[in-house]
């Protein structure tokens, strides 16, 4: 049995997240948000807000966090490719590093969108 308050958790939770955001899976990615955010948007709109962004996400890796009681800031390396518009030929690549902010509620992690 896993302790879902255990401040690890958000290391999992965050990467997996980001994995089916890679995957197109946004409607699976929509239960990590917290349940405030996910009272203002549905699922479908989430999904299709995420799935058709012209950035393609190739992979997420936890950095680090930083943590106070049931609030982790999130560092995470998201490798991204973009298709350049206006007829420029190629497609650029880059990886950035990403900052979130994860809440504990109820005793699970959830993403809080800015």
């Amino acid at each position: 049995c896993t302790d879902k308050a255990n401040p690890d958790n958000v290391d999992r939770r965050s990467v997996e997240r980001w994995n089916h955001l890679i995957a197109h899976e946004a409607e699976k990615a929509y239960d990590y948000l917290t349940p405030g955010f996910r009272e203002t948007q549905t699922r479908e709109v989430y999904a299709t807000s995420m799935n058709n962004r012209p950035m393609q996400w190739k992979g997420a890796t936890f950095k680090r966090k930083e943590c106070e009681e049931d609030r982790c800031t999130v560092y995470l390396d998201v490798a991204y490719a973009l298709k350049m518009p206006g007829g420029v030929a190629g497609t650029v690549a880059s990886t950035s590093t990403l900052t979130e902010t994860w809440i504990r509620v109820d005793g699970e992690w959830f993403f809080l969108p800015k």
